[in-house]
C-alpha cells in the first residue's frame, strides 16, 4: 500500500514537474518568434532603405550604365577614376582645391564620393571638427582621363 501511494506521489510530482517544464519552453519558443518577426521586418526595413539610397546611384542606373558602356568605359573603372580624382586632391597642409571654404581645424579633405550617374557625384569633406558636402560634375575624355568641376557645397553648422 505505501509503495503504491508513494509511485502515484511520484507521478503527481513529475506530472507537475512536467507540465511547468513544458509551459516555461512553450514561452520560451513564443519569445523567440517574436524576436525572429523583428528582425525579420528590421532586415524588411534595411532592405527598402538600401533600395531607396540606391535610387540616386550609379550603380543602379542603367541610362548611365548604357552610356558609359556604349563609350566603351568599365563602370567600376569609371567609380575608382572619379573618386581617385577627387581625394587624390587631399593634400597634408592645404585644403582640398575643389572645395570652396578655408579649413578652421586643419584643412578640408573629401573623404567619401559617392557617384550619382555618369555625370554627377557628391563628396563628404571635414577638417575633423566641421564637415560638409560637395556636389561635383565630371567629364570623362576618349582616353578615360577624368576632369572635375565643383558645382556646389555647404558647410554645416557646428553645433
Amino acid at each position: 500500500m505505501y509503495l503504491f501511494v508513494f509511485t502515484i506521489l511520484l507521478a503527481v510530482i513529475f506530472y507537475a514537474n512536467g507540465t511547468k517544464l513544458v509551459e516555461s519552453k512553450d514561452q520560451e519558443i513564443e519569445a523567440l518568434r517574436e524576436q525572429l518577426e523583428e528582425q525579420k521586418s528590421s532586415v524588411d526595413n534595411v532592405a527598402e532603405t538600401t533600395l531607396q539610397e540606391d535610387t540616386f546611384s550609379l550603380v543602379s542606373n542603367e541610362e548611365a550604365l548604357s552610356y558609359l558602356e556604349n563609350r566603351g568605359f568599365d563602370p567600376a573603372e569609371i567609380i575608382n577614376k572619379v573618386e581617385e580624382a577627387l581625394i587624390s586632391r587631399n593634400t597634408a597642409e592645404e585644403d582640398n582645391e575643389l572645395i570652396p571654404y578655408e579649413g578652421m581645424n586643419g584643412p578640408f579633405r573629401i573623404n567619401k564620393v559617392k557617384l550619382l550617374n555618369h555625370k554627377w557625384a557628391i563628396a563628404s569633406f571635414t577638417d575633423g571638427s566641421f564637415w560638409g558636402d560637395l556636389l561635383v560634375s565630371f567629364e570623362i575624355d576618349e582616353e578615360g582621363k577624368v576632369e572635375v568641376f565643383p558645382e556646389k557645397a555647404l558647410l554645416y553648422p557646428q553645433n
